[in-house]
């Protein structure tokens, strides 16, 4: 198969903390770092921008400051963060430098995502730094990030890059080369699926759990970031990160599991909507009105069954069928307290208070992204 990126011209490149740090010592491996510098350095050459998402801040410090337990606390692991980014940030700075590149750091939380204003700030930042010839290296920022706003694992936060930034190509640097039908670990005969042109139900069962180490994702989460790239108009790929030069070899044709960009990706607002992570609140509708969702239509009022969740006007929600299976995703022209009083009802009929409202639909269709057709029956 011909390599997808001989076409790219803007590339998200995600990267362990298992690749960057040697497990025995928690040292950083300053050889493999200069080879994907090299790599990038070279692309650079050929008028592709890069960005680096780099894991590994706290695993870097567990050494530096005796933390052996194989579980940190969320304090604990704060304040490794806080010890290992600066090791972090030197060592790519460093090692970009080399090869003639001028790194830049930015962390982020996915608050820094989910909010719009703050989502278009940093997209903003990002693409000056890419203008100016630099290769922004990006982090969670667990220093500060608590529980319930955290990623969790960087391959969702490279994928919200991605999208953040029009990136037409996302790579997920691993210690496995794609994606297999069962967990090669345990399953000899695993079968590698080299392309995935949609990401269905059967391709999601083969998801498992992380590996053991330093790794907080596992083909779940690569899983979960595909979804997210390439709805936002991205391709992406799963390859083998352990190896020196990953990114040449990956270039070159070196087995790896691609995924399709979706041919629709839409408008950066619909982008967003797509990527954002955490709905407030669900909208159950009837099957006439996902139907009619389908062919383009706002959602209106009249077609909801069922509201959970308290949420404010604009706040992102989840719209299912009447099964409870998700169809769509949108952005609420009202609150959920005013959306309970119009829920089932013609516009005729809303309470006088919100009669003649500037909208009639919940959602309107241009704030509204379609996920997948479930099938009916």
């Amino acid at each position: 198969m011909v390599s997808p990126l001989q076409s790219a011209k803007r590339i998200v490149v995600k990267i362990g903390s298992a690749l960057l740090v040697d497990k025995e010592g928690a040292r950083l491996r300053d050889s493999w770092l200069d080879s994907v510098s090299a790599d990038i350095a070279a692309w650079h050459q050929s008028g592709i921008e890069v960005i680096i998402v780099s894991s590994g801040a706290i695993a870097l410090a567990r050494t530096q400051l005796n933390m052996t337990a194989a579980r940190l606390s969320l304090a604990e692991k704060q304040a490794a963060a806080s010890v290992g980014q600066i090791r972090l940030a030197q060592a790519w700075s460093a090692s970009l430098a080399h090869h003639g590149l001028t790194a830049a750091q930015l962390l982020l939380t996915s608050e820094d995502t989910e909010n719009r204003e703050r989502h278009l700030n940093a997209r903003s930042t990002l693409r000056a730094l890419l203008r100016m010839g630099c290769v922004p290296v990006i982090n969670e920022n667990d220093a500060i990030a608590f529980e319930e706003i955290r990623f969790g694992d960087n391959d969702r936060l490279a994928a919200r890059v991605a999208q953040m930034v029009d990136a037409d190509t996302l790579i997920l640097l691993s210690d496995i080369d794609g994606l297999y039908t069962q967990d090669p670990r345990t399953h000899a005969d695993a079968t590698h699926i080299p392309l995935v042109a949609e990401i269905d139900d059967e391709i999601r069962a083969m998801g498992g759990s992380p590996p053991p180490g330093y790794s907080s994702g596992g083909m779940k989460t690569k899983l979960i970031a595909a979804d997210i790239a390439t709805q936002a108009g991205a391709r992406m790929a799963i390859a083998r990160g352990n190896i020196d030069h990953p990114l040449q070899k990956l270039a070159s044709g070196a087995r790896a599991t691609w995924f399709s960009a979706h041919a629709k990706a839409g408008k950066a607002r619909k982008k967003w909507i797509m990527g954002s992570l955490r709905p407030s609140g669900t909208f159950q509708i009837d099957a006439g009105a996902v139907q009619a969702l389908w062919k383009g239509s706002s959602l209106l009022a009249v077609g909801v069954q069922k509201i959970e969740g308290q949420f404010p006007r604009n706040a992102l929600v989840t719209v299912t069928d009447p099964k409870g299976a998700a169809v769509a995703r949108g952005l609420t022209s009202y609150s959920s307290e005013e959306a309970q009083r119009m829920a089932g009802r013609r516009s005729a009929a809303f309470p006088d208070d919100l009669a003649g409202t500037h909208r009639d639909a919940l959602i309107h269709r241009d704030d509204l992204v379609m996920l997948r057709k479930v099938a009916s029956g």
